[in-house]
């Protein structure tokens, strides 16, 4: 086909139309296969022995039971399982040691031709422990708190402006509140699972991961491998929420049985284990203090933030950084403190840091309203700053004041009673409340190839990994603005560790990054195929580029998505439930690159921001030191009956400092905002605050109860 024959004028389907997920028809006709379903010849099944200690060290180890049974075929413990390079995530370093450092940490593993067999054996192995004293619960006043460098995100843990404690003192009003967020577990829907394979030398797993490239490289140098010698496949996935970021513990222990027992071995991680192994929101105390004159203008703002770790990897949640962007606040401080505990490895969940950290700073704001009797929207309004106060940096766009205005226009805010606990329908109270978003923008280096054939098709391959979202429809859809071509003529391979390497799809970065690298590569064949005389030859033309130059330049802009979260909810006065009427998010988030996949993100996430409001919650037992709520039926999640008809909206904003699509991330920024919106409308429903999340009923009912007894007193 000459060149002559590709079309390179604007293209039919145009970045933000809502095209249909690729994917789809296979997904809902189980033809998609996931990690867990790739069964090779003669595959073996895998099931982890976890630790009943909290802390302590293995003392004996008896396998003999469980290789009796039949059709196992080996035990692997830390006596017999392949040895493993150090690595600086010491979560991976797996049965490796008698070291216990905290319960569910894996001890064992048991291989059979069975799954039912396999867990026979698991069961079967007999641990006996040295046990040592353990401490699993964090508090404000821990004596080993300390000062960490940094916190997730790289963000120093520490950062002051002006003088806080003077100009708090000096405040005429002021708001000191604490705020706590339980530990909260992801729970995708798919397992972690993996499967994997050696053959003549060459290791190939097919794994439940949020980026084949970051595992490939961390198996090759836990294995000692060239990256060359590995194949990692994440085709499908199921859902990770940031619990499948990095490398979890099933994909070490699939390979180490595979070449320990020379058959391919498939391991999915039992659910009631999970919580133990691959990581989780760590709980936080938080405390924010805000000044603010008459007029409700901010004049001093702390937030400080108490966490916890583990005792084998830090993880530090930024629960405070997002206090040093959102408002002015010429005297400013914002510290973390966290204590390494034996608990399992807290980890990244979805927004980590400004989920819970919103959570307490727009609470804390919605009281200064209270306080002054000024609309929350307005408050928010008086205090938008023209620059980012932490840096001083412009922001590279920011429309929070917008978001809030049209939000509040969609959600017919005004006119809005203000008092608390006074609207009631029957033994219903209702009432409605707000909380502003934000999540900042991150990009990744990534490399993409774009090829086009001499049947005038185009592919494009990436290793970029789709948890959900929808990435091969977007990337078509990019790749087809540029080439200026149908997107049913660009096919696009991505999940594969042999593709082109890419940023992994976490911190709402996978299609800026991803589309980036796209763009660049197609702006370079299109390039390509203009200067190109002639017939295409029989193998096609194909173009690489990347994007590291472009990514590591330092952005002179802040920038960051905004929104703005609407919530009306009722408390029943008999049982204390609370349920959520309406929810409306409003949203910035540059320009929208598929309609319809944004807004199932935006969903997505605000419906995750209200089972983080009402019902998640979890608890670590501290005679026991494990999690108590270990399972679906334990940690309840929204469902279907829980979640009203939410409705997502965005401006069509412009911003030529992010990416060539001038996109932001949206997989985030839905959960931030959420649960302090629903908060801020269970106060102004019941007029109690409360500040312990979840909300559930029992805590509805016992400050129901305490205003009661107030009110009796006072009368």
């Amino acid at each position: 086909m000459s060149h002559d024959q590709f079309p390179l004028g604007p293209p039919p389907h145009p970045l933000g139309d809502p095209l249909v997920r690729r994917e789809g028809r296979q997904k809902v006709t189980g033809t998609a296969r996931y990690a867990a379903e790739h069964t090779p010849p003669g595959c073996a099944y895998a099931w982890p022995v976890p630790a009943t200690v909290a802390r302590g060290r293995i003392t004996e180890l008896d396998i003999g039971g469980a290789l009796a049974l039949p059709g196992v075929i080996a035990v692997l413990t830390h006596e017999n399982a392949p040895r493993l390079a150090s690595t600086p995530d010491r979560t991976l370093a797996l049965l490796q040691e008698d070291r216990v450092p905290h319960h569910g940490w894996y001890v064992a593993l048991a291989v059979a031709d069975t799954l039912e067999a396999a867990r026979d054996a698991a069961e079967a192995v007999h641990v006996a422990y040295a046990t040592e004293p353990h401490d699993v619960r964090v508090t404000a006043d821990h004596p080993e708190l300390y000062v960490p460098e940094t916190v997730n995100g790289d963000f120093p843990a520490v950062r002051e402006r002006g003088d806080f404690d003077a100009a708090f003192a000096a405040a005429p009003v002021r708001v000191d509140a604490a705020y706590t967020v339980p530990p909260l577990h992801n729970h995708p829907m798919e397992p972690h699972a993996a499967t994997a394979q050696w053959a003549n030398g060459h290791l190939t797993v097919y794994d439940a991961s949020q980026g084949a490239t970051k595992v490939r490289e961390d198996l090759a140098a836990l294995f000692k491998l060239g990256t060359d010698e590995i194949t990692v496949i994440s085709e499908h996935v199921g859902g990770g929420f940031g619990s499948k970021g990095t490398p979890r513990p099933q994909v070490v222990l699939a390979a180490m049985a595979a070449r320990h027992t020379g058959r391919p071995v498939k391991l999915a991680l039992p659910r009631r284990q999970m919580p133990a192994v691959v990581g989780h929101r760590a709980p936080t105390l938080q405390r924010v203090r805000i000044g603010a004159g008459t007029d409700g203008v901010i004049t001093a703002l702390a937030h400080d933030c108490v966490t916890h770790t583990s005792t084998i990897a830090e993880f530090v949640e930024q629960a405070a950084v997002p206090a040093r962007i959102m408002y002015t606040s010429p005297h400013s401080r914002t510290t973390h403190r966290v204590a390494a505990l034996d608990v399992p490895s807290p980890s990244w969940m979805r927004a980590p840091g400004e989920a819970p950290g919103m959570y307490a700073l727009e609470s804390a704001v919605d009281e200064l309203a209270a306080l002054l009797d000024i609309d929350p929207v307005e408050l928010r309004i008086r205090n938008e700053p023209d620059t980012e106060p932490d840096s001083g940096r412009p922001f590279s766009s920011r429309h929070l004041v917008d978001c809030l205005r049209e939000g509040a226009e969609r959600f017919g805010w005004l006119p809005r009673d203000p008092r608390p606990g006074v609207h009631r329908h029957g033994d219903l109270l209702l009432g409605t409340g707000v909380a502003a978003a934000t999540y900042p923008v991150y990009i990744g280096a990534t490399e993409a190839e774009a090829h086009a054939a001499a049947d005038g098709g185009y592919l494009i391959r990436v290793n970029a990994t789709d948890i959900g979202t929808g990435a091969r429809t977007v990337l078509a859809q990019v790749a087809a603005a540029v080439l200026g071509v149908p997107e049913d003529r660009v096919r696009v391979d991505i999940g594969s560790s042999d593709l082109p390497p890419a940023m992994l799809a976490g911190g709402s970065a996978g299609t800026a990054s991803w589309g980036w690298a796209v763009h660049k590569a197609c702006t370079a064949l299109l390039a390509r195929l203009r200067d190109h005389a002639g017939p295409l030859p029989a193998e096609g033309i194909t173009v690489t580029e990347d994007t590291r130059l472009e990514t590591a330049q330092r952005s002179p802009y802040s920038r960051h998505a905004f929104g703005a979260v609407f919530a009306e909810v009722q408390a029943d006065l008999r049982t204390g439930e609370v349920r959520v009427r309406r929810l409306l998010g409003q949203y910035a988030a540059g320009r929208i690159l598929n309609s319809r996949t944004a807004r199932s993100q935006f969903i997505g996430g605000m419906t995750m921001g209200l089972g983080m409001a009402l019902m998640e919650g979890s608890a670590l037992d501290p005679a026991f030191g494990d999690f108590t709520a270990r399972d679906l039926a334990a940690y309840h999640v929204p469902a279907c009956a829980d979640v009203p008809v939410v409705e997502a909206h965005w401006l069509d904003e412009e911003d030529p400092h992010l990416n060539p699509m001038g996109s932001k991330g949206i997989g985030e920024i839905g959960i931030v905002g959420t649960a302090a919106a629903l908060g801020n409308a269970v106060w102004h429903a019941t007029g109690a605050r409360l500040r312990d999340l979840p909300l559930t009923p029992d805590k509805v009912l016992a400050a129901l109860a305490a205003l009661a007894e107030l009110a009796a007193r006072r009368s």
